[in-house]
């Protein structure tokens, strides 16, 4: 499946270091400091997080698929050269900033997918992390190193991460801060999908999920994100909460007749 073409007039930039294209019903988000590897600063911070709530708020968006436009690299994390420069204080007063991206990328209400292409290390990767699925290829690296230089990660890994592999495997990797390649990490479930191009792929995969209701999507996303971690009778709660919020949808009537009248559905997105 070949990747949709942007016009100009489907892009928006957001500082200097964020890019949304949009690909119909696909917004791509695509992280845009390849002189730093995408090596995320305050600016770039603000940035991210100015994107997701803008897309958080685009009822036409149906999957968001995070890119990046380095060739080296999805993210290498925080600048570590900028962090260098600050004093405790200024530390201190930068972490909400810091937080603000990563929560954006994992509060979006709609399904959100990574292209990881080279190094995914920190809070690159956890960026990917705070995604609903990751895409890589051969080029994937992936680590959370933050222990090497004397901190913890800091934008969910220690959360996110033992939700996909499980504690032991999480634990292993955070105290290790070993970088794991693209076919152990595909093994390791640390990567869902490995491609020849993961930008393609993750694109591909974004447009099949965005042909189906953006009201089932988004509830969909919103009981399996609430229902992790509690036990089965609560998380059933979860479930039929978000049920009761599609039932009687205008998509739930279109479904039902787009398939009864054998056509392709043409979803009210209410």
């Amino acid at each position: 499946m070949s990747v949709p073409s942007s016009s100009p007039e489907q892009s928006q930039r957001y500082g200097d270091f964020v890019l949304v294209r949009r690909h119909g019903h696909v917004a791509e988000l695509v992280l845009d400091r390849p002189e730093a590897m995408n090596a995320v600063s305050t600016k770039m911070a603000l940035a991210i997080a100015d994107a997701c709530a803008a897309l958080a708020a685009d009822r036409d968006v149906r999957v968001t698929v995070l890119t990046s436009s380095s060739e080296r690299a999805f993210c290498v994390g925080a600048d570590l050269k900028e962090r260098n420069s600050f004093s405790d204080a200024d530390l201190l007063r930068q972490r909400p900033t810091s937080r603000g991206a990563y929560t954006g990328v994992l509060e979006l209400p709609m399904p959100a997918i990574a292209a990881v292409h080279g190094y995914a290390l920190g809070g690159g990767f956890e960026l990917a992390l705070a995604c609903d699925v990751i895409v890589g290829d051969a080029t994937a690296v992936v680590a959370l190193p933050e222990v090497a230089v004397g901190v913890i990660p800091g934008g969910g890994g220690t959360q996110l991460l033992p939700r996909r592999v499980g504690a032991a495997r999480a634990a292993e990797l955070v105290f290790s801060a070993r970088r794991v390649a693209a076919q152990e990490a595909r093994e390791l479930g640390l990567v869902d999908e490995l491609a020849d191009d993961a930008r393609t792929a993750a694109l591909a995969l974004a447009g099949r999920i965005a042909a189906n209701s953006p009201v089932g999507l988004r509830a969909a996303k919103r009981a399996l994100r609430l229902g992790q971690g509690l036990d089965l009778r609560a998380g059933l709660e979860v479930e039929d909460a978000a049920w009761r919020t599609v039932a009687f949808s205008g998509d739930r009537a279109e479904g039902v007749a787009a398939f009864n009248e054998k056509r392709k559905p043409q979803w009210p997105g209410e």
